[in-house]
């Protein structure tokens, strides 16, 4: 496969991916916000920091209030990671593509993609914040369904499938540590009712709460919080489980050819790091680091994947 090709697909696939993340936390911040009184003057600042956006945004914006946080997530054209620009980047790479890929799969990007240019900030009004971004959830849910059901388990699905399980374990790790410091409660609330509704908002975001109470029951307690978000084998939004299909398809490709190469060195590290660690042993040394620790280690992966298969220079 052309190192253009697989570039594409690559970029196609985790634009969806961070599309679908930044809809689904609007929606769950916008569910909770209804649920719950805000105790913080900002109460929308929280999802410009898990995606590191609070300096672009303050540039462009005076105060993060639901409107101005909504149309900087969703429309802002200057916003390189708006929903609307990952979905037109996904779209972009697949256009020239479209013999890779099924037509249905195409077909539905496509749709999307020209639904998205009619987007204004009216549709915040009128159908309403919960009916977009539900409608909008369930798109992505469709899409991810065609492209599992309808494409060959090929170097392109594999291609594919990395740039999504690589922005899906910075996604997790980077939503779970705005939530254990940005918006840790004080002393008092820790254990409250309101503090409870925010990690079961966290797990949400990862569409977890019903995998965790079938594991743990009812009762939410931050260390296994950590441990389904970040240790799980099992649950296919964790950190783990991504790295692991990561490297599941990274093999896969390594091993095309006369001559079949390692994958990259720091996938395998992760991998073991994140099987060796667990949720106690990660608070204990301090959470923080530890997720700081995922997200460069998903840089470097990255810097390594692209010098082997994506570069184009």
């Amino acid at each position: 496969m052309l190192r253009r090709v697989a570039n594409n697909l690559f970029w196609a696939a985790r634009n969806l991916e961070r599309a679908e993340w930044r809809a689904r936390l609007v929606d769950v911040n916008y569910h909770l916000l209804i649920e719950t009184s805000p105790r913080d003057s900002a109460p929308w600042e929280p999802l410009l920091a898990i995606f590191g956006e609070i300096e672009p945004f303050a540039a462009r914006y005076s105060i993060a209030d639901e409107r101005s946080v909504l149309n900087f997530f969703t429309l802002d054209p200057e916003n390189p990671n708006s929903i609307r620009n990952c979905i037109n980047v996904a779209r972009e790479n697949l256009r020239a593509l479209r013999h890779h890929v099924s037509s249905e799969f195409w077909l539905d990007v496509n749709t999307l993609y020209l639904t998205a240019q009619s987007w204004t900030p009216a549709v915040f009004d009128s159908p309403g914040v919960y009916a977009f971004f539900s409608e909008l959830n369930d798109w992505f849910y469709r899409i991810r369904g065609i492209r599992h059901s309808t494409l060959s388990r090929d170097l392109a699905y594999d291609f594919m499938r990395i740039g999504i399980m690589l922005e899906r374990a910075e996604d997790v790790s980077r939503m779970l540590d705005v939530k254990y410091h940005f918006l840790m409660p004080r002393l008092e609330d820790v254990g409250s009712a309101a503090d409870m509704m925010q990690w079961a908002a966290v797990l949400r975001s990862a569409s977890a709460l019903e995998a965790y109470r079938m594991r743990f029951g009812n009762s939410i307690r931050l260390e296994n919080v950590v441990d389904i978000l970040l240790f799980d084998s099992a649950f296919p939004r964790s950190a783990r489980y991504s790295i692991d299909a990561m490297a599941e398809s990274l093999r896969r490709i390594a091993s095309k050819g006369d001559a079949p190469r390692p994958i990259p060195q720091g996938v395998e590290e992760l991998q073991k790091e994140l099987i060796i660690e667990n949720a106690p042993k990660a608070i204990a040394g301090g959470l923080h680091e530890f997720i700081l620790h995922i997200q460069e280690s998903c840089d470097a992966i990255f810097a390594q994947i692209y010098d082997e298969y994506l570069k184009t220079e």
